[in-house]
């Protein structure tokens, strides 16, 4: 029998890929990839935003995990303020909400279906 924690790791685990492409005049103009969002990283990036502010955690989130298509980070921790000030906020939202919602629409129904078939 597959351990809970085993078919998590499985099914939802950090191996895991996402892809979100940022489009303008349905043109792709930028491609993000991220792994899935854990516990432990959720904790350090709300230690590094030092804020209760949800929009600078979200923008705080995007930076450490957005990643190209060779696994290398897009931003650096310098780039927030000018995230801040010169991009479309719109833009930012609709990266940082692909992220959140990644997943989610994954089946986790697909998960314990695994899980009582073992």
């Amino acid at each position: 029998m597959t351990r809970a924690v085993d078919l998590l790791k499985n099914k939802f685990g950090v191996s895991q890929l996402y892809k979100h492409d940022v489009l303008k005049n349905g043109t792709v103009e930028l491609t993000v990839y991220w792994h899935p969002l854990t516990i432990a990283e959720r904790e350090a990036i709300q230690k590094k935003s030092n804020s209760d502010d949800v929009n600078d955690y979200a923008l705080q989130m995007m930076i450490e995990k957005s990643l190209d298509k060779d696994g290398a980070r897009l931003f650096q921790d310098g780039d927030k303020a000018s995230l801040r000030r010169e991009v479309e906020a719109s833009v930012l939202e609709q990266i940082q909400l692909a992220m959140v919602n990644a997943g989610a629409d994954k089946g986790v129904e697909e998960a314990k279906a695994d899980l009582k078939s073992e």
